[in-house]
């Protein structure tokens, strides 16, 4: 089982990576609104939580990055409603990806909150 030190800290991470997100998201284009933005800021606070509580056993590198995969999979096909947003269907897979790894970095390398 996971500890709560490990969830907190992972959750916390990804509802950064999920602000950050957000801004990046602003900065391309026209303003996201008000659904978007909690689509975004959940997502990715969600990947946090879910690392935070997943008893996968991989290297902690793998466990981010898949975890970071899988967890933006749902936001990425949302935006194949519209047409032409194949680039961001990819981008949306390939940061889940990096924030994956970014919350597994933080969580398990610099807190050191292992998995249990």
């Amino acid at each position: 089982m996971a500890s709560t030190h490990r969830i907190i800290i992972a959750t916390v991470i990804g509802l950064i990576c999920g602000l950050i997100c957000w801004q990046i998201a602003n900065s391309m284009g026209e303003p996201k609104g008000c659904a978007e933005a909690v689509t975004i800021i959940l997502s990715r606070t969600l990947l946090g939580f879910g690392i935070g509580i997943s008893a996968w056993r991989m290297a902690w590198w793998l466990h981010g990055i898949v975890l970071g995969f899988i967890f933006s999979i749902p936001m990425a096909v949302s935006v194949l409603a519209e047409p032409k947003m194949l680039y961001i269907f990819i981008g949306t897979l390939v940061f889940g990806a990096i924030y994956g790894l970014i919350v597994e970095l933080i969580t398990s390398v610099i807190f050191k909150a292992k998995q249990a």
